[in-house]
């Protein structure tokens, strides 16, 4: 299936973007039949790797762009905090002109997620928290792989991405993940998303979030543990847990058509 998605870079809040924007023609007039998918992605994963989710969602708009530092979107020049990403994505959503959305966020992109839900709560329509945790207070990942992302360089020099982020994000599935779309981020990109999520945590609002959620995890996932889904779930008032078995850290990726299945019946769901 080709990539029919639309890119640019744009100045957003001082710093420039690098966003895609897939199916822009399902958004028509003041109450469209599905309102924008933003898709917030994992720490070091250009929006390339999300591309195979956005084309499977033909009948809504979905946003995805590069956190700075990352893929195509230059460096940034301060570092950023999670709370400053979240400002950053409204302010997106306002250049685009758009009032309201769904929120995706992907492993760090879910603390994103968490983050622009609670500050922006009247703009989420909403929220899909998967393969993601509370930030520091998370229950920890398997300790090699760990240790092996506080070093940037093991992920910034493309010898060595792909052969990490295969140990990674396959970690724990049985099913394997093209990683033909990755694109090394910059070591200052790299370890500003470190930081960021490393000083954050959701624990005290996440009771506060009262838009439709659900949280979804695997297994077998060794780099964000089930444990921090099921920590999610029961701290979020009323939210929905899906969990996968096999897929490993990106069974959005590995298992596919059962998360577009599950996705896809959530967001369309009324009230």
């Amino acid at each position: 299936m080709p990539d029919t998605a639309i890119r640019s870079t744009i100045g957003v809040g001082g710093r420039r973007l690098h966003i895609a924007r897939w199916h822009v023609d399902r958004r028509d007039g003041p109450n469209p039949a599905h309102r924008p998918l933003v898709m917030l992605n994992g720490i070091g994963m250009n929006l390339e790797m999300l591309a195979p989710l956005a084309r499977a969602l033909p009948e809504r708009e979905v946003i995805c762009f590069d956190m700075p530092g990352i893929g195509s979107s230059p460096d940034p020049v301060l570092p950023y905090t999670i709370p400053c990403m979240a400002l950053t994505t409204a302010a997106l959503l306002d250049r685009l002109d758009i009032a309201e959305a769904d929120i995706l966020g992907i492993s760090w992109g879910g603390a994103v997620a968490q983050q622009f839900a609670f500050q922006h709560r009247t703009r989420t329509g909403r929220l899909v928290l998967a393969a993601t945790a509370a930030g520091a207070t998370m229950v920890p990942g398997n300790a090699a792989m760990l240790a092996h992302m506080a070093d940037p360089r093991e992920y910034t020099v493309e010898k060595t991405l792909k052969r990490n982020l295969a140990a990674i994000y396959n970690g724990g599935g049985s099913a394997r993940v093209s990683l033909n779309a990755a694109k090394a981020p910059s070591p200052l990109g790299f370890s500003y998303q470190l930081a960021a999520f490393a000083s954050w945590t959701s624990l005290p609002f996440l009771p506060m979030l009262r838009m439709p959620v659900m949280v979804m995890a695997d297994e077998e996932d060794q780099l964000v543990p089930p444990a921090n889904a099921h920590l999610l779930h029961n701290a979020i008032p009323g939210s929905r847990l899906e969990m996968f078995r096999g897929g490993g850290h990106l069974f959005m990726l590995s298992q596919r058509e059962r998360f577009i299945d599950l996705l896809r019946a959530f967001l369309d769901e009324q009230g």
